[in-house]
């Protein structure tokens, strides 16, 4: 029999939202009327904007038709439309990329678990704690070792081992709070001073709304020298069922560029045609108002928890600047423990720090991603049994 890869044996059995669903089918077998709001998974709620579903169908349109019709994607890295809406959009807060520096993908998921196939399996890697498991995951199947900077991880330690690859996310998932521009600066130093590469996920940009938090790691001195950023349309414009993100790897960083699309061309077929196109209309003007209203629905929805944890006294982070809002488990409860009591008692589903690493233990996540109606029910069942 073929010798299987044996890192896969390092990880934890079941996937962190693997396992949440286990017990929430458990817990449905068992009471199946429970009136369950799930505020676990970052999945939204809100549909499609309509020119982005008026894109779609236009593009679909153009398939059904001889003169119009459209197979393999010739480049693999995205049609030039829409990797070009992409660099404009960037322009909007001050960054400038090129559009030969972004490759199309179906995912921030994907690429973050994918973009380290181009690296040694001998790197060092540095991922915060706690942090979204696929940064993790992904390099214990390829056998690296794995060291994690303390809870959070905003202050850049003062140094790492030569050659890392240094994982980052902000607004940070599962935390919810965003880097400074002077904290990821210390972050480009560090990775500058010690050669390594910055992997930076940024799918919960849009959300950002403070002035001192950068949307971009390339609006920070150097970054293009040592930094890989990942972004997701999932988030940003309700691409969760749909699919399209994309990874820019600036000109500066020749090698590892030229490497990411010898892999994707290998590995990767692209996006659909009618979905890039429905994604070319997120970056346009309306669909830029179309999306930053769905937005603005789910931080009003993280305002209602945020102001729902102040009045219990419970410590929380997050819900300004992301969708999530991340805290305390009440009378010194674990993260399975409050769990289960939260879905037992509260019906409401949630997510256990624990799984995002050690640090994350004690410490629990909600989505603003649910309808007001359900946020609103959650947090008066929430106060109901504490």
């Amino acid at each position: 029999m073929a010798k299987m890869n044996e890192n896969f044996l390092n990880l934890k059995q079941n996937y962190l939202f693997i396992e949440i669903g286990k017990r929430v089918r458990e817990f449905i077998a068992a009471n199946p009327d429970a009136p369950l709001i799930r505020m676990g998974i970052g999945d939204v709620t809100l549909p499609l904007s309509p020119c982005v579903v008026e894109a779609g169908k236009k593009a679909f349109d153009e398939m059904g038709v001889k003169e119009t019709f459209r197979g393999y994607e010739d480049s693999g890295r995205g049609y030039d439309f829409l990797r070009e809406a992409i660099a404009g959009y960037y322009k909007t807060f001050g960054a400038t990329i090129a559009a030969d520096e972004i490759f199309i993908s179906d995912g921030a998921k994907s690429d973050s678990g994918n973009i380290s196939d181009i690296f040694s399996a001998d790197c060092p890697v540095i991922v915060t704690d706690p942090a979204y498991p696929v940064y993790v995951d992904s390099n214990i199947m390829a056998g690296r070792q794995v060291a994690f900077t303390d809870f959070v991880g905003s202050t850049a330690p003062e140094t790492v081992a030569k050659d890392s690859l240094i994982y980052l996310c902000s607004p940070n998932n599962p935390t919810g709070q965003a880097y400074t521009y002077d904290e990821l600066k210390k972050w480009v130093d560090l990775a500058i001073k010690t050669d390594s590469i910055i992997i930076y996920d940024a799918a919960y940009e849009s959300f950002i709304t403070e002035k001192d938090k950068p949307r971009s790691i390339f609006l920070i001195e150097g970054a293009r020298n040592c930094a890989i950023e990942i972004c997701s349309l999932s988030k940003t414009a309700g691409f969760t069922g749909t699919r399209c993100g994309y990874t820019i790897v600036p000109n500066e960083l020749e090698k590892i560029k030229s490497t990411w699309a010898r892999r994707q061309s290998t590995k990767f077929n692209g996006v659909s045609y009618p979905v890039q196109r429905a994604a070319e209309a997120v970056f346009s003007e309306e669909g830029q108002r179309q999306t930053k209203e769905a937005t603005a629905y789910y931080q009003a929805n993280t305002k209602i928890m945020m102001t729902a944890l102040t009045e219990l006294g419970i410590d929380f982070t997050g819900g300004i600047n992301s969708p999530y809002v991340w805290f305390k488990c009440p009378k010194g409860m674990d993260s399975w423990e409050f769990f289960d009591v939260l879905l037992g008692k509260a019906n409401v589903v949630g997510t256990p720090g624990v799984g995002f690493g050690k640090n994350g233990d004690g410490w629990f996540r909600l989505t603003g991603f649910n309808t007001r109606e359900n946020t609103e029910e959650a947090m008066r069942r929430l106060r109901n049994i504490l």
